[in-house]
């Protein structure tokens, strides 16, 4: 079976490429589970601070293989249909509770599953000529999942109007949306995910991972109960020894008048 995704670590930074060219790097069975085993494999390497995820060939992700979804929702039970969509499921929160931020540099189409794939990232930075888009409503069919990530980005309001048009977006609208991050000039893009990479590689391991299991284990709780997860995290932060070192820099270099 030939691999559909390619991984490659350089200065902290594990890129994960979607190795589809010739589907659109369409997701599928394979996909979805190679997907998966990289996340557990990133999150036990010690060389891995940051994931990026990104596409080969002309787009990022055109979204679910329908070809194959067509197959298992024709010939299969509905147990094996909700196992088929619990793979996809699993990928999800699996990228919401790494221990690492994952990045998505997203060029050409994000479309459907793909568009839910980049929503599910940390930080998404897109190439100027990006699009975006949930167009499922078209095939009478609901991106059922990602709305659970696409509400919490943007907000329940536009996430409805994104799903039940299908429209699809250029990377300057879905910045101001907030589904991107960042978008760069297409002639800057490699250079500049790769330094952005880096860059976040470089911070903190210990803090960044704090600082994402926090974030997104504020959902549900109320002021009170976020602050006081807030507390806690404080408390683990002040004595890792990057917290420790950091601070001890910071006032030596204060006293040598630095």
């Amino acid at each position: 079976m030939t691999p559909t995704l390619r991984s490659a670590t350089h200065a902290g930074v594990r890129t994960l490429t979607l190795a589809r060219p010739a589907k659109r790097n369409a997701l599928d069975d394979q996909l979805i589970t190679e997907l998966t085993i990289e996340l557990a494999d990133a999150a036990a390497a010690d060389d891995v601070r940051v994931l990026l995820l990104r596409g080969d060939g002309p787009d990022f992700c055109a979204g679910a293989d329908l070809e194959a979804l067509r197959r298992v929702a024709t010939e299969s039970d509905p147990a094996a249909n909700l196992a088929d969509a619990e793979s996809l499921g699993s990928l999800l929160v699996a990228m919401r509770r790494h221990p690492k931020p994952i990045l998505a540099a997203v060029h050409g189409h994000a479309l459907a599953g793909g568009a839910g794939l980049a929503t599910a990232c940390d930080i998404v930075l897109a190439r100027e000529d990006a699009v975006f888009g949930y167009p499922e409503v078209h095939l009478g069919f609901v991106p059922a999942m990602v709305m659970a990530l696409l509400r919490r980005a943007v907000g329940e309001k536009v996430a409805f109007e994104l799903v039940v048009r299908g429209d699809r977006i250029g990377a300057e609208e879905a910045l101001g949306l907030g589904l991107v991050n960042r978008v760069l000039p297409e002639q800057e893009f490699e250079d500049g995910v790769r330094s952005y990479a880096e860059e976040i590689a470089a911070r903190s391991a210990s803090a960044v991972s704090l600082i994402k299991r926090l974030l997104y284990g504020m959902d549900g709780l109320s002021f009170e109960e976020a602050i006081a997860r807030g507390a806690e995290v404080n408390v683990l932060a002040r004595m890792t020894p990057d917290t420790i070192a950091g601070v001890k820099r910071f006032l030596e270099k204060k006293e040598g008048g630095g």
